[in-house]
């Protein structure tokens, strides 16, 4: 799960660091499968060619947790190449060693601060689908500059997303979805897929253990599709 520390003192970070205990399962997983299935920060810009053997669709995940559910995408959509970024150790290790047992070819993992990789390993315009599932809600009012989801962040994704390209989000917090709909609905850089102040339906994404923890808390799910324009349509 991914959070922000964003103000106007602070750059935009996609994360908060939190501790967690490796497995010796998840621990091998990362010594011995980084290498096959692992992408580094310091080694710059990002091959498609070279990663994947083509050029596909490419699609980005900021904060996947535990990786199941984007495990489950790449494997429902093999004609897409899917790139996440998380930075706690757990995760990853479960992942790397998920995506070796069901032999997926098309995804690929990253571990840090998903705003500074945009930065340093994605060419402006590259993107075709961004997804955020499930952010930290910080429900407590006070804690609300917190969210991942500002007005910053959904302009610096831009950048990265190409035109036509789709962010998609997800929460199980009523009032950050509203928050959500909010930023998104404000930006001249996005068009709302489902119809402006309408939210959409799960479009593809697969379900998340956080999804799945907030309806057995009585929780209801909210899943937003914003279209990034084309520099026409963002210029009327």
């Amino acid at each position: 799960m991914v959070d922000s520390i964003s103000d106007k003192q602070r750059p935009i970070r996609s994360y908060v660091v939190r501790g967690g205990r490796l497995t010796q399962a998840q621990q091998d997983a990362i010594e011995n499968l980084w290498p096959e299935y692992g992408l580094d920060q310091e080694d710059g810009l990002i091959d498609r060619q070279r990663v994947f053997g083509r050029h596909a669709q490419l699609v980005f995940e900021i904060g996947f947790g535990m990786g199941d559910s984007l495990v489950e995408m790449a494997s429902q959509h093999p004609e897409r190449d899917y790139i996440g970024v998380d930075v706690h150790p757990p995760g990853i290790g479960t992942i790397l060693r998920d995506i070796k047992e069901r032999g997926i070819q098309n995804l690929r993992v990253m571990q840090g601060d998903a705003t500074l990789i945009l930065d340093n390993c994605f060419d402006d315009n590259s993107l075709d689908r961004m997804q955020i599932y499930f952010p930290d809600p910080w429900h407590k009012k006070r804690h609300y500059k917190r969210r991942l989801i500002q007005p910053a962040l959904v302009e610096a994704l831009a950048v990265k997303l190409a035109a036509g390209g789709v962010l998609h989000l997800a929460t199980d917090w009523e009032n950050y979805a509203q928050q959500m709909m909010e930023v998104m609905s404000a930006s001249p850089t996005y068009s709302n897929v489902a119809g402006v102040g309408n939210f959409a339906g799960q479009e593809e994404r697969a379900e998340t253990k956080f999804e799945r923890r907030g309806r057995r808390l009585g929780h209801g799910v909210w899943d937003l599709l914003f279209v990034k324009n084309s520099d026409e349509k963002a210029v009327d």
